[in-house]
């Protein structure tokens, strides 16, 4: 990495920290010198989604061990009043929130690599196939999404600023290949364009971040490690780049991918490579 960007004294809350990219968020953001309060459901003290053995003790660890200060919160981010209470939490504790992100996705629980837990293979034509699971990933990935940004955003307008970012997939440049998958990342990419026309008045900036084929801890397990392109803090890299950035307000309400940015801010991934943005082929749809 070129250059680590300065978040010294800045307070920032990564929701979905327990594992995968959130924690790859939460180590780049810790790499800067933020504070860094890591939030999701499981807990050393309590469940863990799916009997997994990643924590949000583990990432606040890990953000301390990469240089910034890291605080856990167990928070389900399906439940309004759960996520009002860890911000007003967060607020009383640090006393305002810089800049907060959701990395909240639950739509590939059950997923062995081939198929969902309903039975249905990724990917199976939509006229193939029970309605009733799309509810499921709306509600683990844009629903807590808007929760987060809903409870936030008071105190960043009162603030004058902040960076709002939401954890999505590019929909633009093709089909994903997954009705649901599409369906939901879509939505999120819109729910982010919808809140920077609605923030930017204010001083805030939101914005969505994509990034690649992620080696994260479940891609490893079902065997696809070998297909990813990047770690989890080549995002975690990306968004710590933005949120030094003072020109952010330019990037409102687009859809980033981390290796364009990457390109840009000159940071690399763990492994000191800077793969370029993931591009969909027809084979992989």
């Amino acid at each position: 990495m070129s250059r680590i960007p300065d978040l010294r004294g800045k307070v920032c809350l990564v929701a979905g920290a327990s594992r995968g990219v959130g924690r790859g968020l939460a180590r780049g953001l810790g790499e800067a010198g933020a504070t860094v309060i890591v939030t999701a459901r499981s807990s050393e003290t309590g469940p863990r989604t799916e009997g997994r053995p990643e924590t949000i003790e583990d990432t606040a660890r890990v953000v301390d061990a990469a240089g910034g200060e890291g605080h856990h919160y167990l928070c389900d981010h399906t439940s309004e009043r759960a996520v009002d209470t860890l911000v007003h939490w967060a607020l009383r504790r640090f006393g305002r929130i810089d800049v907060a992100v959701s990395s909240v996705w639950g739509g590939n629980e059950g997923y062995d690599g081939e198929r969902y837990g309903d039975g249905a293979a990724w990917g199976t034509p939509f006229w193939r196939r029970s309605a009733e699971p799309l509810s499921d990933f709306f509600g683990s990935g844009p629903y807590p999404a808007l929760l987060l940004a809903r409870a936030v955003a008071p105190a960043m307008v009162s603030a004058g600023g902040g960076l709002l970012a939401f954890v999505s997939f590019d929909t633009e440049p093709a089909y994903l290949g997954d009705i649901f998958y599409d369906l939901t990342k879509a939505t999120t990419n819109r729910l982010a364009f919808a809140c920077a026309q609605e923030l930017a008045p204010h001083g805030v900036t939101a914005l969505g971040l994509s990034p690649g084929f992620v080696r994260t801890e479940r891609a490893i397990d079902i065997g696809h490690a070998d297909r990813a392109t990047e770690s989890p803090l080549y995002a975690g890299r990306a968004l710590a780049a933005l949120a030094a950035d003072p020109a952010i307000a330019a990037r409102a309400g687009r859809i980033l991918h981390a290796g364009d940015l990457a390109a840009e801010y000159g940071f690399t991934d763990a492994d000191g490579t800077q793969p370029a943005r993931f591009q969909i082929h027809a084979e992989e749809t």
